[in-house]
């Protein structure tokens, strides 16, 4: 079942194919803009723990329960 922080790997993909597309089409300036702000985000987010995103999503979708590791 697909839980918050896996679709957010899920989003983030789909955004990099997204710029990726806007850069093959010779939209340099969007694909800029959009790569920035998604840069911006993960930086807010590495920086603060605070990520809106996920927010959102969580809201959506469960959280992913944590595994345990057996050592």
């Amino acid at each position: 079942m697909l839980c918050a922080e896996r679709m957010q790997r899920i989003v983030q993909a789909i955004i990099l194919g997204l710029i990726m597309g806007l850069a093959g089409s010779k939209m340099f300036a969007a694909a800029f803009i959009v790569m920035l702000a998604m840069m911006v985000m993960l930086m807010i987010a590495g920086l603060t723990g605070f990520c809106p995103g996920l927010l959102i999503l969580k809201s959506i979708f469960p959280p992913c329960k944590c595994q345990e590791t057996k050592e």
